[in-house]
């Protein structure tokens, strides 16, 4: 189950990510609380988060082009300086009492631009820094890391906002990014040898996109995740610290959050143990666990129910999360990876904006407990419908200790994504 650590780019990659984490695990609780201190509106606190997820999706697609052309380590540890500098920014602004929401929303959409160029690179990195039958379980310690800094983080944030005010929180933030940028440093691999001349950007696009459809189940979950992500950054990120506010407190909510990071480091220790075929099949069955969350805060918003609801989630998402990740390595060719990635992550995302910004007013019409039993219904048709389809449910990934070309796709659709397993061409190194 360790063994993906002794692969020194490996460990670099996962030091960084945890870093990450251990900051963004503070950022949200602080930002929301420091938009709800400045005009108690939902509706500003929508439209400050709503800014970055905005420009992320808008420029995600041009992160996964850079990620696949140039190498990921450098884009890692320059969009961690960009993210350290705008993040700074933020926390200046509201430690000094000038933050406004027009300046807080211009820097939300540089935050967004920077975190549209890290994602793809990140995400595609783990398979070029371990052997192929390793990704799995390479993939369950990465998110065993960034879970734990995840729970340190949003316990802390909570606890700072709640004592010195949230400004704190969005430094610390700031600082982490620094730290993970040296991190990223230690990643090195060596580069993919060249298969073609560089084409154009829109070439580099109309490649991943004929990756991406030629396989339906990715496109069928990445649908399935567009539904559930809209509903959950609504009625999670948005509503739900408003419902804290009134119930439960801010203290109480950063617990909440940790609770369910909490469940995703209990879920990673599972994920390291699974040995089943059809890993993809069990990862989006345990989304029906999403629901959980939503109907605590719209039916019992008291704290046993919502720890108890937070660890649940976190467990289902820890299984989906690695499930995912690995068919994605196992499949793909490493080369147009993260393109593939940014396709993923541009089709999940998409309709976050739209859920953050329209929750508010939806809230105020019908009332905050009506929106969240529609958002959590929302949820639970997302994940039936990932389930209605058949290559989602024969899909089979390699067993961890099996060799690689044992692993083959139950024929389904006769796509060019159906053949056997593509191997990383960098065995052992990277961010």
């Amino acid at each position: 189950m360790l063994a993906p650590l002794r692969y020194g780019a490996f460990r670099y990659l996962a030091a960084g990510r945890l870093v990450n984490m251990l900051g963004n695990g503070v950022a949200p609780i602080a930002l929301a609380f420091a938009v709800l201190d400045m005009t108690g509106s939902i509706g500003d606190l929508g439209l400050v988060v709503g800014a970055r997820s905005v420009m992320t999706v808008l420029f995600v697609l041009f992160g996964g082009v850079v990620a696949d052309r140039i190498p990921r380590r450098l884009v890692l540890v320059g969009s961690n300086v960009l993210s350290a500098l705008t993040q700074a920014a933020v926390a200046a602004l509201v430690l000094t009492g000038t933050a406004t929401i027009p300046l807080l929303l211009a820097l939300g959409a540089a935050n967004g631009i920077v975190s549209a160029l890290s994602q793809p690179a990140s995400a595609a990195a783990t398979p070029q820094t371990v052997p192929p039958e390793l990704i799995q379980p390479a993939n369950a310690l990465i998110r065993l890391g960034i879970n734990a800094g995840m729970i340190g983080g949003a316990a802390f944030g909570g606890l700072l906002v709640a004592a010195v005010g949230p400004g704190w929180g969005l430094a610390i933030d700031a600082l982490t990014f620094a730290i993970a940028a040296v991190a990223f440093t230690g990643v090195r691999v060596t580069a993919s040898p060249a298969k073609r001349t560089r084409t154009s950007i829109v070439a580099d696009l109309r490649e991943g996109w004929t990756e991406f459809t030629a396989r339906s189940w990715v496109w069928v979950v990445v649908l399935g995740f567009m539904v559930l992500n809209a509903a959950l950054a609504g009625g999670v990120n948005v509503l739900g610290p408003a419902v804290a506010d009134e119930t439960i407190g801010r203290s109480a909510w950063g617990m909440v959050l940790a609770a369910q990071t909490a469940g995703m480091v209990v879920g990673g220790l599972i994920a390291l143990r699974i040995r089943v075929r059809r890993l993809l099949l069990l990862g989006v069955a345990c989304m029906f666990a999403e629901s959980f969350l939503l109907l605590g805060l719209a039916l019992a918003p008291n704290i046993v129910v919502l720890l108890s609801a937070g660890v649940a989630v976190g467990i289902a998402v820890e299984q989906f999360a690695v499930a995912w990740d690995t068919s994605i390595a196992q499949q793909i060719p490493a080369d147009r990876l993260a393109r593939v990635y940014s396709y993923d992550m541009l089709g999940s995302w998409v309709a976050i904006p739209l859920g953050q910004i329209a929750v508010g007013p939806v809230a105020a019409a019908i009332g905050t407990r009506d929106t969240l039993l529609i958002l959590a219904t929302l949820v639970v048709l997302a994940v039936l419908g990932m389930l209605a389809s058949r290559d989602v449910r024969r899909l089979r990934t390699v067993v961890p200790g099996q060799a690689a070309d044992a692993m083959q796709t139950e024929p389904a659709d006769g796509g060019p994504s159906d053949s056997p397993t593509t191997k990383p061409t960098e065995p052992a190194a990277r961010a």
